[in-house]
């Protein structure tokens, strides 16, 4: 099974970064290529635990759909996020977050298994794999372009933070 492990230094706080990582509408934005759209579920604001959203987008020309719930979440550190539906045979993806002075480490440990036995893993190691890790790099650069400006504020609703 793949694995990505990446990890992204903003300056922020760690409760800036953990909301706008759970943030429908920033997954929007970071996502504008795909055309993603949350169709299902939490269409807008920040995801909790035991909560779905439902994705349309399109990647490899082909129109999809994606079910992912909350399966796990402690405030302001660790939340997980899963398949329930989608082209994947299993998707689980791990946010983890660590402040220290006024950085926050992200950490995304994203695990994905394709369908289609030996094709699948073939095409797994030549696109599919580095497909993910460029989407992942993109989408963590805009929550650091976010979080490092006042930007967050355009999708956080207004909420207090120290």
């Amino acid at each position: 099974m793949p694995r990505i492990e990446l990890s992204t230094e903003i300056r922020s706080s760690i409760e800036i970064c953990f909301d706008l990582s759970r943030s429908v509408d920033l997954h929007k934005l970071s996502t504008a290529k795909t055309n993603e759209e949350a169709v299902a579920g939490k269409t807008s604001g920040l995801m909790n635990l035991n909560e779905t959203v439902s994705w349309r987008a399109t990647h490899f020309f082909i129109r999809q759909e994606l079910t992912t719930k909350i399966t796990a979440l402690d405030h302001p550190v660790y939340f997980v996020d899963e398949q329930l539906k989608g082209i994947f045979r299993s998707l689980r993806h791990q946010h983890k977050f660590a402040q220290d002075g006024e950085k926050t480490t992200m950490t995304d440990i994203f695990d994905f298994e394709s369908p289609g036995g030996i094709l699948g893993q073939l095409f797994n190691r030549l696109i599919l794999t580095s497909y993910i890790r460029k989407f992942l790099i993109e989408r963590n650069q805009i929550i650091k372009e976010f979080a490092e400006s006042d930007r967050w504020k355009e999708v956080l609703d207004g909420k207090i933070y120290k």
